[in-house]
């Protein structure tokens, strides 16, 4: 089957899900990668969601955190404050799944604004949870399409800590858990070098040069000794993509490829 660069990198985030885990998901493509690993490879995982749902199974994308989707389908309903009480700074989280504006070469994130703080030329949807997320979860997964606009030398704005200056800077901070682990584009994945963390590639996906992963790098991004080519969606991965998009698009009253 033929399949699209955003599936790819949806597909691939969502082999990152492992069956069981409990993950803190963001509304938009890490919940999209979210509920394809719940479809196909994890069956079992657990969504939380910021708005209280816990064990989340929705059959189309929710729209925000308040979609009603996420509570009808939960195994309970919880506070707010009790997912980032009990839950998030309790250690019971294994993974956040994030989405960004921009990150950095550490895997901090921006969704706050492009610009100047006080001029921006662009505001962006603000914090959330990511912050608490970026801080509390046991590892951090974060998803988004590379271009040299989005994977920038130094950040706007700082709104979720990742390895911060890099090194120990997280360690030095405070932070518990592994922070950022994974950063999965439509071009490429990359990881946290031991030591360092800074992120190099380590997996290209079919198809993409190394040429293209610098060209839409903001950074003088590094490649690991040994990359690895991604697998291709299976038929089964496409079908159960589609399929959910589509009953997304028809649910939203949006039309084909915009869920």
């Amino acid at each position: 089957m033929t399949y699209s660069t955003n599936e790819m990198m949806t597909v691939a985030a969502a082999r990152r899900l492992k069956n069981g885990s409990v993950c803190f998901v963001g509304i938009g493509l890490p919940s999209k990668a979210a509920n394809l690993a719940r479809l196909t490879s994890s069956p079992d995982v657990v969504l939380i969601y910021e708005s209280g749902p816990i064990g989340a199974k929705p059959s189309v994308l929710p729209l925000s955190i308040g979609d009603g989707e996420l509570a009808e389908t939960a195994d309970t309903v919880v506070p707010t404050g009790e997912i980032f009480r009990y839950w998030l700074q309790g250690g019971r989280i294994d993974v956040g799944f994030l989405g960004a504006a921009q990150v950095d070469r550490f895997g901090n994130i921006n969704t706050t604004v492009v610009g100047d703080y006080h001029q921006p030329k662009v505001r962006l949807p603000g914090a959330g949870g990511a912050p608490e997320i970026a801080g509390s979860a046991k590892s951090v997964l974060i998803i988004l399409k590379q271009s040299s606009r989005s994977f920038v030398d130094k950040l706007d704005f700082i709104t979720s800590v990742g390895h911060g200056e890099g090194g120990d800077s997280r360690k030095r901070l405070g932070l518990p858990g592994a922070g950022p682990v994974g950063i999965i584009t439509d071009l490429c994945i990359m990881e946290p070098e031991a030591g360092s963390h800074e992120f190099v590639v380590t997996a290209l996906h079919p198809g993409v040069t190394r040429e293209q992963v610098v060209a839409a790098t903001g950074w003088a991004v590094r490649f690991a000794d040994q990359i690895k080519v991604t697998a291709e969606p299976t038929e089964v991965e496409l079908s159960a993509l589609r399929d959910l998009e589509a009953r997304t698009a028809a649910a939203h009253g949006q039309a084909p490829g915009e869920a």
